[in-house]
């Protein structure tokens, strides 16, 4: 950190700030998702006994979207979980505080892609010292099948979201999306990426939350478009297979290499609400290879692979 970030004491004001962008952001998004699919999202309220609680809203089984969650969580622990210690030994067993946005959307027309969203809040208090504070978040999208206008405009709006807080933190935040989702157990990305940052707080506080609220702003403006060219595409069980075996990777990556997912069962969150990021169908093939040429093999070799967009 930076002396300017630490000089700043984040107050409860700051908190209940906070707190009022996420839950504002969760129903805005909630209420453009379902003006695009035309069903309705559930409302499920949680209380967590350790602190805190959230709200999980859900669709299944819907018009154009197989199952979909923006989940609101805001929880509070006595002692660091290791997922989120492992990069910041010095806050081990400090009292924290999280809050943030989650969003992940399965579409069931396989031409429609897979999309993740989450911003976040995060106050950790060591002993003896003053609170350390940061943000976080970003938003990548995961096609089964590639279509380069989607990319290009996918990208367009990740760099707009950030590039008026600073000229280089799009390829900043580009590079880190592109490490971070990325299953070394298959040597592949999960998808063609986006904006991804953490432990930010360079800006100080009011900067960096803004920057923060422009990527949650941002997303419907990035994704809306590509679900609406591809919701309702003709499609056939070829096309089908595909969607459920590429499921399969993002499933991998959700259980072996998510911080999130490890940092909200480590921490006793509510289950249903941290695993709502699972595909509802999904399927195994051993030793899988797409036809040369065919539009699977493009997926594997013109999209997942780290490339400039812009």
């Amino acid at each position: 950190m930076s002396a300017a970030t630490d000089a700043y004491v984040v107050s409860q004001d700051d908190v209940a700030k906070v707190r009022s962008f996420l839950l504002k952001l969760q129903a805005d998004t909630v209420a453009s998702l379902e003006s695009i699919d035309g069903g309705d999202f559930i409302r499920d309220e949680w209380q967590r006994p350790e602190g805190g609680g959230g709200v999980s809203r859900l669709i299944e089984n819907g018009k154009f979207i197989e199952r979909g969650g923006v989940n609101f969580s805001h929880v509070k622990g006595a002692t660091m979980p290791k997922s989120a210690t492992a990069s910041r030994p010095e806050l081990e067993g400090a009292p924290w505080e999280a809050m943030g946005v989650s969003l992940v959307m399965h579409p069931r027309n396989p031409y429609a892609p897979t999309t993740h969203m989450n911003v976040r809040f995060f106050v950790a208090t060591p002993k003896d010292k003053a609170p350390v504070w940061w943000f976080g978040g970003g938003m990548d999208l995961t096609p089964y099948y590639g279509f380069e206008e989607d990319a290009v405009h996918w990208h367009a709006t990740a760099k707009k979201s950030v590039e008026s807080f600073g000229a280089d933190f799009y390829s900043r935040f580009k590079a880190h999306c592109d490490k971070y989702f990325f299953l070394k157990h298959r040597n592949e990305p999960r998808g063609i990426g986006g904006t991804f940052f953490d432990d930010f707080n360079e800006l100080g506080f009011e900067q960096s939350f803004a920057l923060m609220r422009s990527v949650g702003e941002n997303f419907i403006a990035g994704y809306a478009p590509i679900l609406g060219r591809r919701k309702e595409m003709t499609y056939g069980e070829r096309e089908r297979d595909w969607q459920l075996y590429r499921r399969g990777r993002y499933v991998e990556f959700n259980l072996v290499w998510d911080r999130g997912t490890l940092f909200g069962l480590q921490s006793n969150g509510r289950t249903e609400a941290i695993l709502m990021s699972m595909p509802p169908l999904v399927k195994w093939d051993y030793m899988r290879t797409p036809e040369a040429g065919s539009a699977e093999a493009k997926l594997l070799t013109d999209f997942l692979c780290a490339k400039e967009w812009l």
